[in-house]
């Protein structure tokens, strides 16, 4: 709750600092500062100069500029967000305008500043700078979720609850291998964030359209080393968007196994299952008419933010397929699409850890279920009982099936197996009582359950 409650505090700070900025953010209430920050205009424009200077050292370097324009480049480089903003007023170009500030503040060595580059040269390898920046925070985010999960893994490995099949009853299982499930979807997703993350690491300085006609492959390469980047093997004027397709659709399946859980989380609440509750704080309001109320909203808010990722996915698939070289119908949807995702899934990451930390795991409620169920949840391993002593598959199935069908109000299918004279001519009654104690669902699971480190 602590832990909560900082996070809260944390996300109000930063909000009220976006508004004095002047923000016009729709997602301020879902911004963690460590992520947001990485995405506001001062630090896009602090990777585009990190890559203008990088690649004037370089071109120094390669004696394609005087070493002392790079020196002035390096010591002088500086911008200004409204400035920049003023330029482009009359220019019409943000990056025209984005140069020409560094320019003016650095002076006559200015004009050495995005020497042999195209905007997408600079826009696309900063872009990659800040996408390689915003995974790092995501994938610290994902391994808090790992603990949360790993956690409940091990604390609960055997607290017997019901499966649900349709949401029926289906067969016992534990609170722990439910968890386990989720905990491994998540490692796969985490996987697919880290490989898209890897391929969109891509430093693209090869000009107008892509032909190095204005600047030597060197060059690139130099400044993808040093940038820990790696160079487009084949580019147009733009890195090809399929890799941009593929971090968004990475993160719509990270928002989506982060769905299955929310809803499963949401079930359990439910008043007539009741088998988990989130966490409640002090002075927690659940509904402004109804004073008992304590409704699943954490889960709830996942399932929507989830949505949005998913929407991110379709835009980016869309942004794939451009014009010849390139024209910029992407570049709009990029602009929204990609700070919002990394920010919807990063706050979506650790809102979850922190409703696992905070949840309230009723042992008593998932035994209560599991006898509201009147024994049925283990008809399946009667059937293999009696089918094991000799009993056509057929027969027994339709035996269970009619004993289970027939069960009145307080009965139970266990007594009503000890009352079958078919069934008591193949099953003694220590067996049929072995059946019903859960004890080889336990085993299976704890054995399933050394699969996950």
């Amino acid at each position: 709750m602590v832990e909560r409650e900082a996070v809260e505090r944390t996300e109000r700070s930063y909000a009220t600092k976006q508004r004095k900025k002047g923000s016009n953010s729709v997602i301020e209430r879902y911004t963690r500062p460590e992520m947001g920050l990485l995405w506001d205009m001062d630090h896009k424009f602090g990777k585009m100069m990190e890559v203008e200077v990088t690649v004037a050292q370089v071109q120094a370097q390669l004696g394609l500029i005087p070493k002392v324009a790079a020196k002035t480049i390096t010591q002088k480089a500086r911008f200004n967000v409204k400035r920049i903003s003023e330029i482009e007023k009359e220019t019409k170009h943000d990056v025209i305008a984005f140069v020409s500030n560094l320019a003016e503040n650095i002076g006559p060595h200015g004009k050495y500043v995005h020497f042999g580059m195209t905007s997408s040269d600079v826009l696309d390898t900063a872009f990659s700078l800040q996408v390689r920046e915003a995974g790092q925070v995501l994938m610290l985010s994902i391994l808090n979720l790992e603990r949360s999960l790993k956690s409940l893994v091990t604390k609960h490995a055997e607290t017997m609850c019901a499966g649900r099949t349709h949401g029926m009853f289906a067969e016992p299982t534990t609170f722990g291998f439910k968890m386990a499930g989720f905990l491994t979807e998540v490692r796969r997703n985490k996987k697919r964030v880290k490989d898209a993350l890897d391929n969109m690491a891509i430093c693209k300085l090869s000009g107008a359209v892509g032909t190095y006609s204005s600047q030597s492959p060197k060059v690139e390469l130099m400044v993808a080393k040093k940038l820990k980047l790696k160079p487009e093997l084949i580019a147009t004027q733009v890195i090809p968007r399929d890799r941009h397709a593929e971090m968004m659709t990475a993160l719509a399946m990270l928002g989506t196994g982060l769905e299955r859980l929310a809803i499963e989380l949401r079930h359990l609440q439910r008043s007539d299952v009741g088998e988990v509750t989130e966490g409640f704080t002090k002075g927690q309001k659940g509904s402004s008419a109804m004073p008992h109320k304590k409704n699943p909203i954490s889960a709830e808010n996942i399932t929507g933010l989830s949505r949005l990722l998913r929407g991110y996915a379709v835009a980016a698939l869309e942004d794939v397929a451009l014009w010849h070289e390139r024209d910029i119908s992407h570049s709009s949807v990029e602009r929204v699409i990609f700070p919002d995702a990394f920010i919807v899934a990063d706050y979506a990451v650790t809102r979850m850890s922190i409703l696992l930390d905070g949840l309230d795991v009723n042992k008593k409620r998932m035994m209560d279920n599991i006898d509201s169920s009147q024994g049925q949840l283990f008809s399946s391993h009667v059937l293999l009982a009696l089918v094991a002593k000799g009993m056509r598959r057929e027969d027994a199935y339709s035996l269970v099936q009619r004993l289970c069908h027939s069960l009145g109000f307080g009965e139970n299918l266990k007594d009503k197996l000890m009352g079958d004279d078919d069934v008591r001519a193949l099953l003694k009654p220590k067996e049929i009582e072995e059946i019903f104690t859960g004890k080889k669902h336990k085993k299976t699971i704890k054995d399933i359950l050394k699969r996950v480190k």
